[in-house]
């Protein structure tokens, strides 16, 4: 694995997310209410919508423009054909570390 240390926890806000900027593009890392941590792909497969600015509740996010379901563990839309890609995020003494080896090189769109 090549972990990613993108910074402290308390940088990400409860029930929401940020996008992250990674040598090998960008992706979306939400936090939950339980102070989970996870990293999807930063843009819908539905259109391209923002998922780091979408809605965060449970372990789901809500594509901000069309209202598409993803769980954040598996990367399934829920009631949808589709899934968005993850990656393996955890908290370590108090930082989210993602694990880059399965992204693909790609813009930073």
């Amino acid at each position: 694995m090549s972990w990613f240390d993108i910074g402290p926890v308390e940088a990400l806000p409860m029930r929401g997310a940020r996008r992250v900027r990674t040598p090998k593009g960008c992706i979306a890392v939400f936090r939950t209410a339980e102070d989970e941590v996870f990293a999807t792909a930063a843009r819908c497969p539905h259109k391209g919508g923002p998922l780091d600015e979408g809605i965060v509740h449970g372990r789901k996010v809500t594509c901000p423009l069309h209202s598409w379901v993803f769980d954040l563990a598996t990367g399934e839309a829920l009631g949808e054909e589709g899934r968005v890609a993850t990656y393996p995020a955890r908290i370590e003494k108090g930082r989210v570390l993602i694990d880059l080896s399965q992204l693909v090189m790609r813009g930073t769109a």
